[in-house]
């Protein structure tokens, strides 16, 4: 697999991992957050895309806590609520090096092209475990599994953005501990 993010990018993105909508919900990610993104990756999609989608989130989690580096500077805290047609998604991030996801989502439908809709709580748990990361997600209204699960990736696009962005103000890291 080769994966590359820039958090101070422009949302330039070149995407392959061989599951349409899993590509179609990677670049949203990286287009909303303004990140760069390249993912390419060559997963047993023969067996099902189980692999593929959890190793993508492992190695994106990974991705993300390395760019941060000791997350001087950084807000820390995002959150979003993000409207999709008929979909509203509640997404928050800390990036406090507790690894934590919090999801709650209604998928009466197995997948939306290619994608089992069960991956979706799959990778946003490596993405949260392998990035030491406090993530919330919840489902507020929605029947249409595109568009919750589009909001959903796209609020976490809008949280991370928020939690990664340098604030002047803020000397060293924000913690009453003064590490993170």
């Amino acid at each position: 697999m080769v994966l590359s993010i820039d958090l101070d990018g422009t949302g330039k993105t070149e995407i392959d991992t061989g599951i349409g909508f899993f590509d179609h919900m990677l670049d949203s990610f990286a287009r909303h957050g303004l990140f760069d993104l390249t993912v390419h990756t060559k997963g047993d999609l023969a067996v099902d895309c189980h692999h593929t989608v959890e190793d993508t989130g492992i190695v994106l989690g990974t991705a993300i806590r390395e760019a941060l580096g000791e997350k001087e500077g950084i807000r820390r805290f995002g959150d979003a609520i993000l409207p999709m047609d008929d979909a509203l998604v509640l997404t928050a991030v800390d990036l406090s090096g507790r690894p934590y996801l919090g999801f709650e989502a209604q998928f009466t439908q197995e997948r939306v092209g290619y994608f089992d809709t069960e991956m979706v709580q799959e990778f946003f748990y490596a993405v949260a475990c392998n990035a030491q990361m406090n993530l919330h997600i919840r489902q507020l209204a929605g029947a249409n599994h595109h568009h919750i699960i589009e909001a959903m990736f796209k609020g976490f696009a809008l949280s991370l953005r928020e939690a990664v962005s340098l604030d002047e103000r803020i000397e060293g890291v924000l913690s009453t501990k003064g590490s993170l």
